[in-house]
Parts: C-alpha cells; structure tokens; sequence
C-alpha cells in the first residue's frame, strides 16, 4: 500500500517538474515495493488471501496517493467562466474578494472571464461565481508555467 501511495505521488511530481522530490520517491518506492513483492510471490505461499490482500494495498494506496498529492502539491489553475448575466459590477464583486480577472465580451453576447488562482482557492471561487450567475459555464484547467501577473 505504501510503495503505491508513493507512486501516484511520485507521478503527479513528474508531472509537476519536480524532479528531486519524484527521483527520491521513486527510489524508496521501488525498494519497499521489492521488499513486499518478493514475499508475496513466495510460491511455498499458497493462500488466495495474499493476492486479495495485495490487490486491496494496492488500490487503498492509490487512493491514499492522490490525496496526499491534492494536499500537498500546489498548482495554478485557470479558470474560464462564460456567463450571459455577468457585468462590470460583479467583476467588482470578484476582486473585491481578492481575485485577479480578465473580461472579454464574445460574440454572442457573453461575458468570458479569465481567472488565474492557486487551486487551493478554488472552491472559493466556484462558490462566489456561482453565487453571481448560477447558470455560468465553468471549466477548470491546470497551468505549467505562470509568469507576471495576478494570482490569488
């Protein structure tokens, strides 16, 4: 189970360029791994509950991975919001709470807003635009590479 939280935390570190932190993972991750398959692959074991039981760490593992990566690996998100309701004093509303946003009219009489925020913010975000236009279109990207601006 620990080797495979380890691996889908080292995963989402290579995703994100860490290069370091995924190349020690990987090492650890590999030797517990080789410590726990050599005994599980005994073959003077013969009990259908080691594969059960292997299967079951490995699935808890992953799941254990990806919230140790959603805790603790920061990323930036943009956050596009199209919206037919939106006007000049929601986007007040929405830097009144500490968000930067780009507006753009589209041409079909939509509002597009373009929001760069730290993903721990997102809820947050989701809340208040929702808040403004409940029927706002949102999509939610995840961003590599950030440079100047404002983010919150």
């Amino acid at each position: 189970m620990t080797d495979v939280c380890l691996g889908t935390f080292r995963t989402v570190n290579v995703v994100k360029g860490n290069k370091g932190m995924a190349t020690l993972i990987a090492f650890i991750e590999v030797f517990i791994w080789y410590m726990v398959a050599k005994e599980a692959l005994n073959p003077s074991i013969k009990s259908i509950f080691v594969p059960i039981a292997y299967a079951g760490g490995f699935a808890t593992g992953t799941y254990l991975g990806m919230l140790l990566s959603a805790r603790y690996i920061d990323g930036h998100l943009t956050v596009n919001v199209i919206s037919s309701t939106i006007n000049e004093n929601d986007i007040l509303t929405i830097k009144e709470h500490g968000f930067g946003v780009s507006m753009l009219n589209t041409h079909d009489n939509k509002t597009l807003l373009i929001l760069e925020i730290n993903k721990k913010h997102l809820k947050e975000l989701r809340k208040l635009i929702k808040s403004i236009d409940e029927n706002s279109f949102i999509t939610v990207n995840e961003t590599k590479y950030v440079h100047n601006g404002f983010i919150k």
